[in-house]
């Protein structure tokens, strides 16, 4: 089977209220490409996965704080959505300088659904062309709309981050 993210480590940066879907299969698609994930969250333990934002669905074990995460141990960031998730982690000092670095490094960034809210505070007033598509590759970035996208989703992040994997390694 092809391992187009082997040696690949993935940061997912997610806390309470993250849409459980939107973390598990792409963690899924990116574990099967070979790649191996971390957890980050503003706290430690666990954090509480919803379902449509309003049903609990468990809890997902936090690998390590963002607080004490580089940038330099990942190739690549996901951001899953949930409307609390987000709005949770914009307001992290943390949270938001681990993502605005991994912006400034160039290193493939993907969100779905709510995830962009942590990219920019407001889309739209932030000078971004929001378009009503399944995926969207824009440079480093890579977006998708909601839970609905994830098969579109979860195979542009495995194609962009081997493409940026291959151009870098």
């Amino acid at each position: 089977m092809d391992k187009p993210l082997e040696g690949q480590t993935i940061a997912i940066l997610a806390t309470d209220g993250v849409e459980r879907i939107e973390l598990e299969e792409p963690r899924g698609a990116l574990l099967g490409a070979g790649a191996r994930t971390e957890v980050l969250s503003i706290h430690d333990g666990e954090i509480q996965a919803r379902q449509m934002d309003i049903e609990s669905a468990g809890t997902i074990p936090v690998d390590r704080l963002v607080s004490d995460a580089s940038i330099d141990d990942y190739d690549a960031l996901l951001l899953p959505g949930g409307t609390v998730n987000p709005d949770k982690l914009r307001t992290d000092a943390a949270a938001v300088q681990f993502v605005r670095a991994f912006a400034m490094s160039g290193k493939p960034v993907a969100a779905i659904c709510h995830g962009p809210w942590t990219l920019r505070t407001d889309l739209r007033n932030a000078g971004a062309d929001v378009v009503d598509e399944e995926l969207v590759v824009d440079e480093q970035f890579t977006t998708s709309r909601s839970p609905h996208d994830l098969p579109a989703f979860c195979a542009g992040i495995v194609e962009q981050f081997a493409r940026r994997h291959a151009a870098v390694g």
